[in-house]
């Protein structure tokens, strides 16, 4: 697989969402640990996770305590794999989502995950949601008490503006290495911030990044025209004999050179279809078809 690089860190150009795995809907475990060790066995050395990733009404940190769990039973060396977690948000019982960006409150939820994945120094550890209620610069001043302190190696943020990630980047420097934005072909107005991403050698990490590619298989002239740009990744699929979902990943790589997508998956076929997309290559022609 190639690589990018987060921080001082190289990680294959495809990681992993686990969030599928300890939502409302998740596989039993037996397939959820085999969708980890199918995206290590891929190349995958990304994989993030969040203490929020739970069904309604549970407790903070299933899905940390399960992505450890499957690295600890994996029968191949796991030193490369970078595991990315997520705090200050949280579920709601009727399943909705809270946000919760207080300086005391991020310190315990990083101390908290910290355990759950095992007690040492979290790789990557990211401001899920700024809070309205909070001043932004308190809740980033929690992750620089952690990265004082050794609780994180490096720092994220995630659902952010150009002014926050600037604000993140003056506060924190070099420690700061990502930000998680959604972005898809169907969901594009994070551009501002990939580009500003690449320009400051940040990982630009695409939640959802699959959005839209489903909508529609086809393609013609008939086809209205808010539906082309879909059926573009569709056509350009079945000439290079893969699935949609991985020129879709191919496409948001083409983007920048700092973007690491982490697409979600709950099957081991899934995943490794899309591990594969770091080794497509998309020519300058099917590129132009596809921003179309």
């Amino acid at each position: 697989m190639r690589h990018r690089t987060i921080g001082d860190l190289r990680v294959g150009a495809i990681g992993y969402g686990a969030m599928p795995l300890s939502i409302e809907g998740h596989p039993d475990e037996r397939q959820a640990v085999a969708t980890i060790h199918a995206a290590l066995d891929a190349g995958v050395t990304l994989i993030d996770t969040a203490d929020s990733y739970h069904v309604p009404g549970g407790e903070p940190g299933p899905g940390e305590l399960l992505v450890a769990r499957a690295l600890s039973a994996y029968g191949g060396a796991t030193d490369a794999v970078l595991v990315a977690t997520k705090g200050g948000r949280g579920r709601t019982a009727d399943g909705g989502w809270s946000v919760n960006g207080d300086p005391r409150h991020l310190k315990r939820a990083a101390e908290a995950s910290s355990a759950r994945l095992g007690g040492g120094a979290i790789g990557l550890y990211q401001l899920h949601k700024p809070d309205p209620a909070v001043p932004y610069a308190e809740s980033l001043g929690a992750l620089k008490e952690l990265l004082a302190e050794g609780t994180i190696l490096r720092a994220g943020i995630s659902n952010v503006g150009t002014e926050q990630i600037l604000l993140a980047r003056e506060m924190l420097g070099e420690r700061l290495v990502s930000v998680q934005n959604r972005y898809s072909l169907e969901v594009r107005d994070s551009e501002p911030e990939l580009r500003l991403c690449a320009e400051l050698g940040l990982a630009f990490l695409p939640w959802s990044p699959l959005g839209g590619i489903s909508r529609s298989s086809l393609d013609g002239p008939s086809v209205p025209s808010a539906t082309r740009p879909y059926a573009a990744f569709h056509a350009v699929a079945r000439e290079r004999g893969v699935s949609p979902q991985r020129v879709a990943l191919a496409w948001l790589l083409a983007q920048s050179p700092t973007t690491v997508p982490i697409p979600g998956a709950s099957r081991p076929a899934t995943v490794t279809d899309s591990a594969a997309a770091a080794d497509l290559e998309l020519s300058a022609d099917e590129l132009a078809s596809l921003d179309g």
